[in-house]
């Protein structure tokens, strides 16, 4: 075989393995279970009414409609 041929059949096996790779990654994290969601609101956190700067970070980031950008 040329060299391009060797090239393009080892190619072609990474990439097989790759994808095999990809769907079993996919398998495990869809195995852990249904997703659940972040809260929406941070101000039920236990943290949120300490004096620290999380607190003012939340308070500033309640000022902009909950949005930071």
């Amino acid at each position: 075989m040329d060299r391009s041929k060797v090239v393009a059949v080892i190619t072609g096996a990474i990439a097989i393995l790759l994808s095999i790779a990809y769907l079993l990654i996919v398998q495990l994290l869809d195995w852990r279970g249904e997703m659940i969601p972040a809260p929406v609101d941070l101000s039920a956190l236990p943290f949120a009414h300490s004096s620290g700067w999380v607190a003012r970070m939340i308070s500033w980031t309640a000022s902009l409609g909950g949005r930071l950008l």
